[in-house]
């Protein structure tokens, strides 16, 4: 590579030719990726399906885009190989991409983005552009066709550079998996959904036979992994029946029950006030009665010798 060409000064040529170095020596048997000679900022790479999916075994070729401005700006991809995943010749939307720079980080590299984009193979591709929602069937028939040729894109010096990239990855990667192996793999999560129930049972039944104190450290274990979104406390609903389940509520009296019972704690003040009604009425009869006597003695002239007697 005629390094010359370029200001090794440019914190982006600096960073690239650094990179080049470490692909060169540091390979990978999941991917490889070098820069064209007449141009260091467009690079040509090739992944490898990654393992136990649908892409196990296939070839991918595409070509990244560096920014003037790399590594503070993150780069561009484009597939190349037909995968049923993303679109072939279409900047594909990532988060490692020039699609979301505020996600790209500067720490990142060409390794860091072909790592990630391994990675994002068999993922939902959730309406993201230049994404592809293939059958399984389909993406593993396109991953055998991978391996047949290269892909044939642009001036014959980049192609020899794809054609040399696809003779090494392929000597590096495995054969594609034959369907019987590909459908034994998928049943064997349904057997262990099978055996779900009873190692449920057996933890059940392990629980049920623990002592007092092991039963307690594994409720209050359950608790703790519960999750905070499924019990809110400040849910009023929630709250009443945690009350319910934890305090003494006496039972609720009836209506008659309540009038009984106020009837019962009224009645000795009701008894008190009759019999003070009660004497204050003799005391005022008496009264009464003595000032009707002094006057009928008056009127009678008995007056005197009542005074006199007095």
């Amino acid at each position: 590579m005629a390094e010359d060409k370029y200001n090794l000064k440019n914190p982006a040529v600096k960073r690239i030719l650094q990179e080049v170095k470490e692909m060169q020596s540091n390979p990978s048997d999941d991917f490889m990726s070098l820069p064209l000679e007449e141009n260091i900022f467009e690079w040509q790479f090739a992944i490898r399906g990654p393992c136990d999916t649908e892409f196990e075994g296939g070839i991918y070729h595409g070509r990244i885009q560096l920014p003037a401005e790399y590594p503070f700006k993150p780069p561009s991809f484009m597939l190349l190989t037909p995968n049923g995943r993303f679109e072939t010749q279409t900047k594909i939307c990532l988060s490692i991409s020039n699609h979301h720079p505020e996600h790209w980080q500067p720490s990142w590299s060409v390794r860091t983005a072909l790592v990630a984009l391994i990675a994002f193979m068999p993922t939902n591709p959730n309406g993201a552009l230049g994404s592809l929602d293939y059958k399984k069937d389909e993406r593993r028939a396109l991953a055998i066709k991978s391996r047949e040729v290269a892909p044939r894109f642009g001036t014959p010096e980049r192609q020899n550079l794809i054609d040399e990239i696809h003779e090494y990855m392929l000597s590096k990667a495995p054969p594609v998996p034959q369907p019987d192996v590909l459908q034994s793999s998928e049943e064997q999560p349904t057997n262990t959904e099978d055996e779900a129930p009873k190692e449920t049972a057996a933890a059940a039944e392990e629980l049920a036979n623990a002592g007092p104190s092991e039963t307690q450290v594994t409720a209050e274990r359950i608790v703790e992994e519960v999750p905070e979104a499924l019990v809110p406390i400040d849910n009023p609903p929630v709250q009443a029946v945690i009350r319910a389940a934890t305090l003494e509520v006496p039972p609720a009296r009836r209506p008659s029950d309540q009038i009984r019972h106020r009837a019962a704690v009224q009645r000795p003040a009701a008894g008190a006030d009759d019999r003070l009604f009660t004497w204050a009425a003799v005391g005022l009869t008496i009264a009464i009665v003595v000032l009707l006597l002094k006057k009928f003695l008056k009127s009678n002239g008995h007056s005197p010798v009542f005074m006199d007697g007095s």
